[in-house]
């Protein structure tokens, strides 16, 4: 998937399309309405699960000496963060000043899985319990140990319509998340 985004990405750069398009590129992106993409949901929805079935959470081990258990980063990012970045690119296009390019949409700030874990056990007000197990082998070979975007051209395209990225603290968001959609019996926006 990544590689065929990338691939596109190219092809778009290859034929001078810049200036006629704006393409995203979307990091871990959690919250509301992700409830039916099962294994493809984001890591917060599954800690939440896992949390009210068990009172733990699995991570996978580390398979590089360079990271610890459940240090490995992530650039997490909040749906309705993600949702105004593209209210704003939409409202970007009605103007004399469309934004055109190519950007990363995340928060800009790797997070470890310990922490994202933590902060929703730390939300639930309970002790964070994480098992460590080993990561199947047909993983490893793509597994990423750290994503982070670069959100400097976004924020600097935003800045020239007088806009500042409209990014939440992964606590204000795991906060929302949890608070206001995964613990009520309604949970869709």
């Amino acid at each position: 998937y990544a590689m065929s985004k990338y691939l596109f990405d190219c092809w778009i750069e290859q034929r001078a399309l810049l200036e006629r398009v704006t393409g995203l590129r979307f990091f871990n992106v959690f919250g509301p309405n992700e409830y039916h993409k099962g294994a493809m949901a984001s890591m917060a929805y599954k800690a939440f699960l896992q949390i009210q079935q068990s009172g733990k959470v699995k991570l996978f081990a580390s398979t590089s000496p360079d990271y610890a258990d459940g240090e490995q980063k992530r650039d997490f990012v909040y749906v309705k963060d993600v949702a105004e970045i593209i209210w704003r690119l939409v409202e970007a296009e009605q103007s004399a000043h469309p934004i055109r390019g190519i950007y990363n949409v995340g928060s800009g700030c790797a997070r470890s899985w310990n922490e994202l874990v933590g902060t929703v056990f730390s939300v639930l007000q309970q002790q964070p319990m994480i098992e460590y197990i080993p990561m199947p082998e047909e993983l490893r070979p793509q597994y990423q140990n750290f994503t982070q975007a670069d959100m400097q051209p976004l924020a600097e395209a935003f800045g020239r319509h007088g806009w500042s990225l409209p990014l939440s603290s992964l606590q204000d968001a795991i906060g929302d998340y949890v608070g206001n959609y995964l613990l009520q019996s309604w949970q869709y926006l």
